[in-house]
């Protein structure tokens, strides 16, 4: 328990380095997002006024202090285009995002890691060359163009899943979701599949050559059961861990994904943020995304102990 109270005020420091970060690196990129709420026709003097009532005319000093203190407050601010809190918006976006999430690490899990085990076990095989040649392809395909090869194949051609959209299933049902989610599912878990199933058959290859599965075949134990029991439990830490920067790296992943298939989610509320240079969101939303990493490297780093007894904090 102590140790996760010292991990979770560790946080703190950190999170006022990204604040301080994103607040001067937005800041020094080209636009203004006065300009594009002014609109093409609008003269210096309306452009001006705009920056004013936003607050955009003060020093940068001064605009870092009050952003600082709505942070201390719980505040991730507000957007310069709707008035909206940023927790408003991210509410209204999340659920989009975290099931989309979901359903491409349930995917990712359910393919990858059977898929590296048993390339481990055929080492040197035809399952094996297979599954390292489907690693470098999926590392080797972009999200966006795999994305739209999925739509034209499946969306346009065959007709079996819509092109765009997203649907609840708490307000539709689980069969309209299912259909709307499965594409942007398999385009985002592509290349988390190829990265697990890899590291699932490096750790598994080498756990298979350690003196305890030798001992293990010599007892007549079943091979299913020295998998399962001795080879993937003692290869479960660096897999885990990979899973664990695989869910937070996919924050970049969705934000293309969603744009591809026009869910209205998290990533697409970053782009639209980005395009209008709406100060207050971007700013919100990255340290949102900061806290949700931080979150899941906690998650992972308590996870080894219940995965290997022997590690103890």
């Amino acid at each position: 328990m102590l140790y996760v109270i010292k991990r979770i005020l560790a946080t703190i420091p950190v999170m006022v380095v990204v604040a301080l970060f994103v607040f001067f690196i937005i800041r020094l990129g080209p636009g203004d997002p006065a300009s594009v709420i002014a609109g093409d026709y609008a003269t210096a003097e309306d452009i001006e006024e705009i920056r004013i009532k936003l607050g955009l005319a003060d020093p940068i000093h001064i605009q870092m202090g009050k952003w600082m203190v709505q942070l201390a407050s719980g505040d991730l601010g507000h957007s310069y285009h709707s008035n909206l809190q940023v927790t408003t918006l991210i509410s209204q976006r999340l659920e989009p995002t975290l099931l989309l999430a979901a359903s491409t690490i349930l995917l990712t899990i359910i393919v990858a890691i059977p898929l590296g085990t048993i390339a481990a076990y055929k080492a040197g095989s035809w399952i094996d060359k297979f599954v390292m040649v489907f690693s470098v392809a999926g590392f080797s395909i972009p999200v966006f163009v795999l994305g739209y090869i999925l739509v034209y194949f499946f969306a346009m051609e065959l007709r079996w899943l819509p092109v765009q959209g997203y649907k609840s299933p708490f307000e539709f049902g689980f069969l309209p979701f299912l259909r709307h989610i499965t594409m942007p599912a398999v385009t985002l878990s592509v290349i988390y599949i190829a990265l697990i199933s890899r590291m699932t058959r490096a750790s598994v290859v080498e756990v298979l050559n350690e003196d305890y599965v030798r001992t293990a075949r010599a007892k007549g134990q079943s091979e299913f059961k020295i998998l399962l029991r001795h080879a993937l439990r003692n290869a479960a830490v660096p897999i885990v861990t990979v899973l664990g920067i695989s869910v937070a790296l996919m924050i970049g992943g969705v934000v293309v994904t969603e744009s591809v298939y026009n869910v209205p989610g998290l990533g697409r509320l970053v782009l639209d943020a980005v395009l209008a240079r709406d100060y207050g969101v971007i700013q919100g939303l990255i340290l949102f995304f900061s806290f949700i990493y931080i979150f899941i490297n906690l998650i992972i780093d308590l996870s080894y102990t219940f995965i290997d007894p022997r590690i103890r904090y």
